[in-house]
């Protein structure tokens, strides 16, 4: 699939082994993983730094293939999980930061164009967001009050 604001059409992808069983290096059971990843989202790590983390400190590479279900499932199931998702969370912040520079330098033409494309992609990935009922059906983006989203 092609980029949405660039040339290219990379085929980079992950690709996750078939077996869906935890390796045999993983000696950790479900429960005490499941405790790990609450105690870690109430230190107010997002989902993907937690994924991280098991991977680099736990040697875990799939919570899914150890407990069964994904991160932001566990999260949910125990009500920590974040009120909007986390890519949109990052373009929100992304267009603070670029709005916040626009401030200082007005004549950044360049930065006023790719603001423009950030904010569309923060547009379109709302819309999927609100039909797949991840946000409520009255959600909207307003630049003004963006800052108090990310704060």
């Amino acid at each position: 699939m092609a980029r949405m604001h660039s040339t290219g059409h990379g085929i980079a992808r992950r690709c996750l082994p078939y077996r869906k069983s935890p390796p045999s290096w993983v000696q950790i059971n479900s429960s005490d993983l499941i405790e790990q990843i609450v105690k870690m989202a109430k230190r107010g790590q997002s989902p993907s730094q937690i994924g991280v983390v098991l991977r680099d400190n736990y040697g875990i590479p799939q919570v899914k293939g150890v407990t069964g279900n994904k991160i932001m499932r566990i999260l949910k199931k125990n009500g920590l999980a974040p009120t909007i998702p986390e890519d949109l969370y990052h373009l929100i912040k992304k267009a603070v930061n670029v709005r916040k520079h626009l401030e200082k330098n007005r004549k950044d033409r360049d930065c006023k164009f790719r603001l423009i494309l950030i904010e569309s992609r923060i547009h379109r990935l709302a819309r999927y967001y609100r039909s797949t009922k991840a946000l409520p059906p009255n959600w909207r983006y307003i630049s003004k009050k963006a800052d108090t989203l990310v704060a």
